[in-house]
């Protein structure tokens, strides 16, 4: 059984005064014991300020990138048991845990790439020099340079690698220590990736910091330097943003929170077989990938009226194929939700859905009993549901993060798919499926502003992309609205949420 501490003040800390126990989701067994007693956050912080924030502000950004590419090394190297890890506690499948790990070890190696393209320098410019009057030499020049604070992530339960890694990679390279408290339900896999990185001695000294179990005290311990990247529910979101680290100390807040991300199919999606399945192919993955624990996940599926039945028959011939069950049994495709907590708020969803009068399309039945189970877990099968218009109220009122999504018929028009899209109120992704190049972009204007990215697919370049639901580090991930209204990745963007920008002026 694991012994689960926190890492901080460059040690490995915490009693059995306080603890908490880790279960694996397939079969309730417990597999770990988180012990946090005796953990102090505000020490853990004042270290990190102190020992690690200096470490990594003299380091140029080329030494960070190396630093980012080592941990990167450090993470790949350990694959195959993180991968065993991700099953155990995370209930993921091979495939959702190769997801997750891959995701985390490829982010750091891209900004470690990056951080080696921008040299050895320290700081870097903004923009060109602009004149300030009729003399030339007199101009201001914009500048960004590391915070003096620290970054605390709180990350949620469904990517302890990826989300981990995707904050931490940013962070560094900015020259930001980091203090990283994952989701305690699942924390086995970023617990064993911070033991890795400590034994690997590639790490300065208080530059990554991991509080387990702890925490709670984010809220009024942070400083003006410090910022605080929040993954999660909105009820915590609204917390931290009315917290006195925030409000008093100014304290800068990133939050990520709840998504109702969609996928529309175009007027002319029957037009082209290879686009509709396309199409039917990333609306299934979506929906079951994580077991449908994904802040990607596609929750509203808005089809032309006259497709939607073929749409529906087509998704459920693939659902039809899923087998759940404790995914380290062979033939297994979808494994539980985390807890008995995720499990309870997901059928809760569900019979909201039914009590709204959205029709059931489908749902899932467990093929006889599950294997590897002993029948017990958190299991939810699939379930596809059909509202009744673009703007159903039931469905873009909560986010049910599970292996749940719903048909919603559209008239054909770009205007209706856009009530619809933004009757959601606000987006991490949505995505739209046309070769109608006026439709594409009548859809991209007028959502754009209440989604964080916009995915694109055409019969051009369907084979190409990763799908809606990938998140990649090039590109800028995070919305507008009910989704945050937080930033992360978007390539150099990414860092500067933890640099400050600053004008100066004077003489050339």
């Amino acid at each position: 059984m694991h012994q689960i501490r926190s890492f901080v003040c460059s040690q490995w800390t915490g009693t059995d005064a306080q603890t908490a126990d880790i279960v694996n989701p397939s079969t309730e067994e417990k597999i770990g014991e988180v012990l946090y007693g005796n953990l102090d956050t505000e020490a853990a912080l004042d270290h990190a300020r102190r020992v690690g924030g200096p470490a990594l502000r003299a380091m140029t950004f080329a030494e960070r990138g190396q630093l980012l590419l080592d941990m990167s090394s450090v993470i790949h190297g350990a694959r195959e048991e993180l991968f065993t890890l991700a099953m155990q506690n995370g209930g993921n499948t091979r495939k959702d845990a190769k997801f997750d790990v891959d995701g985390a070890w490829q982010t750091l190696g891209y900004y470690g790439n990056l951080g080696l393209d921008l040299g050895h320098k320290r700081y870097f410019v903004d923009g060109e020099d602009v004149a300030l009057g009729r003399n030339p030499r007199l101009c201001a020049r914009h500048i960004w340079t590391p915070r003096e604070g620290v970054a605390a992530h709180v990350n949620a339960f469904n990517f302890p690698a990826w989300g981990f890694a995707e904050k931490a990679a940013t962070t560094l390279l900015a020259g930001m220590p980091l203090l990283v408290k994952p989701a305690t339900s699942t924390c086995l896999v970023a617990f064993r990736i911070m033991e890795l990185l400590e034994e690997s001695g590639k790490v300065p000294a208080g530059a990554v910091s991991m509080l387990i179990g702890g925490g709670r005290d984010l809220g009024s311990v942070l400083e003006s330097q410090d910022v605080l990247a929040f993954t999660g529910g909105t009820s915590t979101a609204q917390m931290f943003r009315g917290s006195a680290s925030v409000v008093k100390a100014g304290a800068r807040l990133s939050v990520e929170a709840d998504s109702l991300n969609a996928a529309v199919a175009g007027p002319d999606l029957g037009d082209s077989p290879d686009l509709f399945n396309q199409f039917v192919t990333d609306v299934f993955r979506d929906m079951t990938q994580k077991t449908g624990q994904k802040c990607t996940a596609i929750r509203r599926i808005f089809v032309p009226s006259g497709l939607a039945a073929e749409i529906g028959e087509a998704l459920v011939e693939m659902l039809e194929t899923i087998q759940t069950g404790n995914p380290e049994t062979e033939g297994v495709s979808m494994g539980p939700v985390v807890t008995r907590t995720q499990l309870e708020s997901v059928e809760e969803g569900i019979q909201r859905l039914k009590d709204g009068n959205v029709e059931l399309v489908w749902r899932g039945e467990a093929k006889g009993d599950r294997p590897g189970t002993g029948g017990k877990g958190f299991f939810v099968e699939p379930h596809l549901f059909r509202g009744n218009s673009s703007i159903d109220p039931v469905v873009h009122g909560d986010e049910i993060f599970g292996p749940v999504s719903t048909i919603l018929p559209y008239d054909g028009t770009a205007e209706d798919a856009i009530a619809g899209l933004k009757a959601g109120g606000g987006s991490l992704v949505a995505s739209v499926y046309s070769d109608k190049r006026t439709f594409v972009e009548e859809v991209v204007m007028g959502v754009a502003p209440h989604h964080g990215r916009l995915y694109l697919c055409s019969s051009k370049v369907q084979e190409l992309g990763a799908g809606p639901g990938t998140v990649l580090p090039m590109a800028v991930h995070g919305g507008p609205g009910r989704a945050g209204g937080g930033e992360e990745l978007g390539g150099l963007r990414g860092v500067k949420h933890f640099m400050q920008r600053t004008a100066v002026q004077g003489y050339r």
